[in-house]
């Protein structure tokens, strides 16, 4: 048994911070349920990534929506929203990332809810708080990233701002929406009420920058300082720190003993005995380590620093990983199946508990699909 089984979500969110988080939920054996416009249904169904989609709705769509259900409402009809408030009387938890005040207009705020089910678990993701000037602006993942200062830490200097490749600002976010939901399920547990958890795209995006952020609030405001090297890796640290091309590919040399380093490739890095030059000088030392690393393999220089114990290891690509064989040891891969037979391969839940890995083999649902299902077991009363 999971640990959340029994436990009811209604998900009014869409696209990827609401929804990630309600996957991580789905994925401890609550039972999520989205509740979905008919016929089109959530808005990240039509957003797609190099255009793929599945059974019609988008491949990104199904990446954070497996083992879930649809229910499909009008909530601007007022008897789909007497269905979904008989829905919210029966739920442990509802979440919803709508803009401030939408809630209001439809009658569904945390007061509202709190009318109906006294111990309903209430949470919201917000782009930046309820209240405020930038209240309404439009949270989306590359806004944050671009504005809470993130986009500065990756790259070269000479690049300019460096996003990320991932939506991070949405994927943190919906971390630390899965962590406010559990610490509110233990708070209910000792007050028998409900509670509401809130966060904002802004706030968690800063959280994951606490490392370099406390560095600029007590170091006099010094920005971050980009190396222009190629394949710098970090801000604040020093060389060797970073990923070097090899005569076949790529390595990375992670923190590690500068000196040292340089007796095994037999470069002469005497000149920066002082540990403070490993950051000042960081620019020409990569420079040496780039010249020297670029005249054999990845492997023969894998080979001999590991073999002294250096922080060090290959750069793989997708398929690179995909070839490897602890993707299999560690059953890194599952394949989920829709109500059509189409299946699709994906990622697992990184949490195992008692040594059991937690798999699931429902894919996203279609529009509405659990419609009827959801009818019988909770409003044929």
């Amino acid at each position: 048994m999971k640990p959340l089984e029994g436990l009811v979500v209604l998900e009014f969110c869409q696209f990827l911070a609401g929804p990630s988080a309600g996957l991580k939920l789905a994925d401890l054996g609550a039972r999520v349920i989205k509740i979905e416009r008919p016929i089109k249904g959530e808005a990240c169904r039509q957003l797609s990534i190099k255009d793929l989609f599945v059974d019609e709705s988008s491949l990104l769509f199904h990446t954070i929506n497996r083992n879930k259900e649809s229910f499909a409402a009008d909530l601007k009809n007022p008897e789909d929203l007497a269905l979904v408030k008989k829905l919210i009387a029966k739920a442990d938890i509802m979440t919803h990332n709508f803009r401030p005040g939408v809630m209001d207009k439809i009658g569904l705020t945390f007061a509202d809810a709190l009318a109906i089910n006294p111990k309903i678990i209430y949470g919201t993701i917000t782009g930046y708080g309820e209240k405020g000037p930038w209240a309404k602006k439009p949270g989306q993942d590359l806004l944050l990233q671009s504005l809470s200062g993130l986009s500065w830490l990756s790259g070269r200097k000479s690049q300019g701002p460096v996003p990320f490749g991932l939506a991070v600002a949405d994927l943190m976010c919906g971390n630390h929406f899965v962590q406010g939901i559990l610490t509110a399920l233990l708070k209910r547990a000792k007050t028998g009420k409900g509670v509401l958890v809130e966060v904002s795209l802004l706030e968690s995006v800063l959280d994951i920058q606490f490392e370099s952020i406390t560095s600029f609030l007590n170091d006099g405001g010094q920005l971050p300082e980009r190396g222009d090297v190629k394949g710098s890796a970090h801000a604040f640290l020093s060389a060797p720190y970073g990923v070097y091309q090899t005569q076949n590919g790529y390595i990375s040399l992670a923190m590690g003993d500068l000196l040292c380093i340089g007796n095994l490739l037999e470069i002469n890095l005497e000149k920066y005995a002082d540990k403070h030059q490993w950051f000042a000088s960081r620019n020409e030392i990569r420079e040496l380590l780039s010249a020297r690393l670029s005249t054999q393999t990845s492997e023969h220089w894998l080979d001999l620093l590991q073999s002294k114990g250096v922080w060090c290891g290959k750069v793989l690509n997708y398929d690179d990983l995909d070839n490897q064989s602890f993707v299999n040891d560690l059953q890194l891969k599952q394949t989920v199946k829709n109500s059509a037979g189409e299946t699709l391969v994906t990622t697992r839940s990184p949490i195992q508990l008692d040594g059991e890995i937690l798999v699931n083999t429902k894919a996203a649902p279609k529009v509405g699909e659990d419609n009827l299902i959801i009818h019988e077991q909770f409003l044929n009363e």
